[in-house]
């Protein structure tokens, strides 16, 4: 199986005279795996994936993902990176209020022409797919966002991700809001669409509970040399 994401020797130091607040030795992420990375808040988890999506540049090391070097792009070619090969799923879902459900979804098919590609047919079909595959009821694709509940956002967050079968999948703490039971059934939900696009799905979470859903667990404090004062 082809690694799809590797760490070499990564620090990242959010100002030059600071510690490091991330320094990871080895970190390798293969193609399709469900990963869950566990940690307390505050441990460096939004900081990793801030390094993993291009936001942030390691102030050391290198950060391979489908065999690109983030490190040596310039910010425009992250940008496009980000917007061709990631799907990303936020704690508070990021959706625009006033757009309507299938408006939401769509949106980073207009930024990406790779991702737009992808979709055979219409993407307002291809959004209605997403959705119904992840159970949001048909009456409410044309309503705005704003007036779903959390957990129906939730799933609109997760199929705007998933469209053009993105590479990467990046969920961060997305189930917060949500209770146990939901949790559990949103994240086999979510699985069972990034296998059909066979993107490899980085779940971070502090919530143990969640853990045995995964093949794969990393705690970021392990694999993190940083050590808290």
């Amino acid at each position: 199986m082809a690694s799809v994401i590797k760490l070499k020797d990564v620090t990242f130091k959010w100002q030059p005279d600071q510690a490091p607040t991330l320094d990871i030795p080895s970190l390798i992420i293969e193609q399709g795996e469900h990963l869950f990375l566990k940690g307390p808040s505050g441990c460096g988890k939004s900081t990793l994936l801030g390094l993993l999506t291009g936001i942030n540049t390691a102030t050391s090391g290198d950060i391979l993902a489908l065999d690109q070097s983030l490190t040596a792009l310039s910010a425009s070619k992250r940008d496009r990176f980000r917007a061709d090969h990631i799907g990303y799923i936020f704690q508070q879902f990021n959706l625009i209020p006033y757009l309507s459900v299938i408006d939401n979804v769509t949106l980073p098919c207009h930024f990406s022409q790779r991702r737009k590609e992808k979709v055979s047919g219409s993407l307002a079909d291809e959004a209605k797919r997403l959705l119904d595959h992840l159970r949001l009821p048909s009456n409410l694709l044309q309503k705005p966002v704003i007036e779903l509940s959390i957990g129906q956002q939730q799933r609109v967050a997760a199929a705007r991700a998933l469209i053009g079968q993105p590479e990467f999948l990046i969920a961060d703490e997305p189930t917060s809001a949500l209770d146990h039971d939901n949790r559990e059934a949103f994240i086999e939900l979510l699985m069972e669409q990034a296998n059909r696009a066979e993107s490899t799905l980085i779940f971070v979470s502090h919530d143990p509970t969640l853990e045995p859903l995964f093949k794969r667990t990393e705690n970021l404090q392990d694999i993190n040399q940083v050590r808290p004062l």
